[in-house]
């Protein structure tokens, strides 16, 4: 082979730490990447080292990535080192390479090819069900609890006995068992798994079949595990299993493990060491991206941290900024001052606002933020609200869609079934529902009979029939069809644009986003080709892609303006310019973390991880008094801060807007308590509101809008109004409004789905 073939090219412009993992072969491999170290080019030139170098057969590998965007990025990248397609090449995140490999072993586990994957919501909306059928009250138990306790005792491997037996005295815990032993029968009775059941599925599948697994040993003879450190117990386990060979390359950064909560397991690092015997370690610490100040300030956080693995970062960009770290009288001083600041950096030409992002520890410190951007008229773009597959719109055609894939879905019958509405209601989803559990079949197959149900009215029976029918005329097609024209054809039959349109201006939005559902499965339909033993249509791989697709997976380009999104959803990217705010002891760390086990050392990583997202400017701020739940609240300068080295920090202060017994009526302005409350009683409240407590922590809840009692508010078609009261929590908040004009009054609404306006956003 020539030696100037692309990958040799590419082997001159690295370090001598990438330089040992790109070229080391057999046998395990623990890479230590640290932050912008370089290590997506380790990875893609790995990749493309052992196929060109090696002689491996790309569909021997086995390559598991963060995000299914990212995969796509890295295999792209492999194919231009390689100047071909890398094709057969197993590479994406855990649970869409478990769900390609389940689509080939489901009748083994007694599913179909066809299974669905239910998403949050799906099973949500399940979970809610079977909790009625056993009698568990809905509101002393939230289903969103239920599912946490479940989900959380899948990603251990343990199943409903030893949830009950851990916590016997636990009402919550036994009421979460006696539900996740119905949800896997009634799963399967829907031929659906859901996101946890896509890893454990394959460690039943090899522990029942020996030869399956003894098939995919032999397959994937190499191994790659990105971002490591955030593998949880499942996943461990399934790595362990596959990786018989030996050839297995982890690579990670323990210091920047941010998903305790969700179950991953920093300790997999340590473990990696331990169960794969002699395992090669390569370090990267050579950083590429921040300034040696940034760097000097991440590195003092860090440290603080106990059993790291242990790396120290460093750069050529000597110098740099200083860290400019502010004390703001309150959040909206904070939130202005940072906004002139950037405004004024970005007049000066020192940076564009799209090179700029504002970090927060939960999505609910953004409202001011938003708020001094527009007064200020800066551009900027918020992340983290509702993602474009959870959106409404697209969610009624993607269940259509399942429906027409998998007509065991009852999840989705139940929401396609109500587009357009049919008059079935709830009793008549109760009397079909009985009868199809009397029948023994799915809810589409009830619909399809329903002439031979007395109780439902004449005209739901027929309704019911004809939706049947048009679910079974598209299924004939779903084969040789795109997604794209089965869509085009969905949306016809159903006249989804006239009943949005009938929405007014906010239906109008949201048929924009149908074009943009449409437009994305046609474009998915040009770049996407069957695997050379792919089993399914293309219908089924576009809907399996949709319900695999991360938060991160969605986030578009760099946009006109700052970005502000949550610290969790930042990991990954970069800007020249980053600030996060909100540093205040309560807040980040969250007070939460103190009563958790390392809780306080995962909010130092994901500190860590902040941190080391700015290139050339970081701006730190935290504020000595914050409104928490309507009240003024003081606050306390973060821990994470007092570790920072007194040479790369400059500090600025802002004057205090509030009376000094925190009982004037400057107090009262910002929201605060009126002149009855002592300061000892203020400074004795929780900084964290109850709401923020109750549970596991969330994702979903951390990046949904937050509201309070009296907040004035704006909807596009009932005007504004004033909040009466609130219930729920992430998705699943209500606010109960009573508009100004006298014609709507009072109304509930969903908050992910209302469109509310806050008034000053109206503006």
């Amino acid at each position: 082979m020539s030696s100037d073939r692309p990958v040799l090219i590419g082997l001159d412009g690295l370090n001598p730490p990438q330089r040992e993992a790109v070229e080391h072969v057999h046998g395990p491999l623990l890479v230590v990447a640290g932050a912008g170290s370089g290590k997506t080019r380790v990875l893609t030139m790995r990749i493309a080292r052992l196929i060109d170098q090696a002689g491996v057969a790309p569909g021997r590998i086995f390559a598991v990535t963060f995000t299914n965007k990212a995969a796509g990025e890295m295999k792209d990248r492999v194919g231009r080192q390689l100047g071909r397609d890398p094709s057969g090449l197993w590479i994406g995140t855990f649970h869409s390479l478990s769900a390609r490999l389940l689509r080939r072993e489901a009748e083994a586990l007694g599913f179909t090819r066809q299974f669905t994957i239910f998403d949050e919501d799906d099973r949500l909306a399940l979970i809610r069900r079977l909790m009625e059928q056993q009698g568990h009250s809905t509101k002393l138990f939230p289903p969103r609890l239920i599912q946490s306790l479940i989900s959380a005792a899948k990603n251990r491997m343990t199943g409903p006995e030893e949830l009950a037996s851990a916590s016997p005295f636990d009402r919550p815990a036994l009421v979460a068992a006696e539900v996740f032993r119905a949800l896997g029968p009634a799963l399967k009775a829907q031929n659906a798994m859901d996101f946890d059941d896509l890893m454990l599925h394959p460690l039943t599948l090899f522990q029942q079949r020996p030869d399956r697994l003894r098939f995919y040993q032999e397959r994937f003879a190499f191994l790659l595990v990105d971002e490591f450190q955030d593998t949880n117990a499942a996943q461990y386990r399934l790595i362990r299993l596959l990786g018989q060979q030996g050839n297995v390359c982890a690579v990670g950064d323990d210091d920047q493990s941010i998903y305790g909560w969700r179950g991953a397991d920093v300790r997999n690092m340590q473990s990696f060491l331990q169960d794969f015997g002699q395992v090669s370690m390569v370090r990267l610490e050579d950083n590429y991206r921040s300034t040696q100040v940034i760097l000097d300030t991440a590195n003092a956080v860090i440290e603080e941290n106990q059993g790291r693995i242990g790396k120290t970062l460093r750069t050529r960009r000597q110098g740099g900024e200083r860290v400019t770290v502010l004390a703001a009288a309150d959040e909206r001083d904070e939130a202005e001052w940072l906004v002139r600041e950037l405004q004024n950096r970005s007049t000066r030409g020192d940076w564009a606002y799209p090179e700029m992002a504002v970090l927060y520890r939960t999505n609910s410190q953004s409202r001011a933020l938003e708020e001094a951007f527009r007064r200020a008229g800066v551009p900027y773009r918020i992340i983290g609200a509702i993602s474009f597959y959870d959106r409404r719109e697209v969610k009624d055609l993607l269940a259509y869609l399942r429906l027409i894939a998998n007509p065991r879905d009852d999840e989705a019958f139940l929401r396609a079934v109500a587009v357009p509405k049919r008059g079935l209601g709830e009793s008549g989803v109760a009397t079909l529902s009985a009868a199809a559990t009397q029948w023994g079949k799915p809810l589409l197959a009830a619909a399809a009979a329903a002439e031979m149900i007395p109780e439902l009215r004449p005209g739901v029976r027929e309704a019911l029939r004809r939706f049947a029918q048009l679910l079974d005329g598209l299924r004939d097609h779903a084969g040789p069809w795109p997604p794209a024209q089965i869509l085009e054809q969905l949306i016809q039959a159903i006249g989804y644009e006239q009943i949005l349109l009938a929405e007014g201006p906010e239906g109008m939005d949201r048929w924009e986003n149908v074009r943009e559902l449409v437009a994305s499965a046609a474009e998915w339909s040009e770049v996407v080709e069957p695997g050379e033993d792919e089993p399914t249509t293309p219908l089924e791989r576009f809907l399996a892609e949709a319900a695999l697709l991360s938060a991160n997976d969605t986030i578009q380009g760099a946009g006109e303006g700052v970005t502000l999104m949550t610290l969790h959803t930042a990991k990954g990217l970069e800007w020249p310019v980053v600030a996060i705010t909100g540093m205040e002891d309560g807040l980040f760390p969250l007070a939460r973390a103190e009563e958790q086990d390392r809780g306080v050392e995962e909010e130092r990583r994901l500190c860590y991880v902040g941190l080391t997202r700015a290139k050339d400017k970081l701006y730190l701020s935290w504020a000595r008094a914050r409104r928490r739940g309507g009240e003024l609240r003081p606050g306390r300068r973060s821990r994470f801060l007092d570790a920072l080295p007194p040479g790369v920090v400059e500090e600025k202060r802002t004057s205090s807007m509030w009376a000094p017994d925190w009982r004037g009526a400057a107090a009262r302005r910002l929201g605060g308590p009126g002149a009855g409350a002592s300061r000892q009683s203020f400074l004795d409240d929780d900084f964290v509101p109850a709401s923020a407590q109750a549970g596991p922590p969330d994702e979903a809840s951390q990046d949904t809008p937050r509201y309070v009692k009296g907040e004035r508010v704006r909807h596009r078609r009932f005007g504004s109004g004033t909040i009466q009261g609130l219930m729920g929590t992430g998705k699943d908040l209500k606010v109960a409004v009573r508009f100004d004009d006298e014609e709507h009054g009072m109304k509930q609404l969903l908050v992910a789905y209302a469109g509310l306006e806050r008034e000053w956003e109206s503006a």
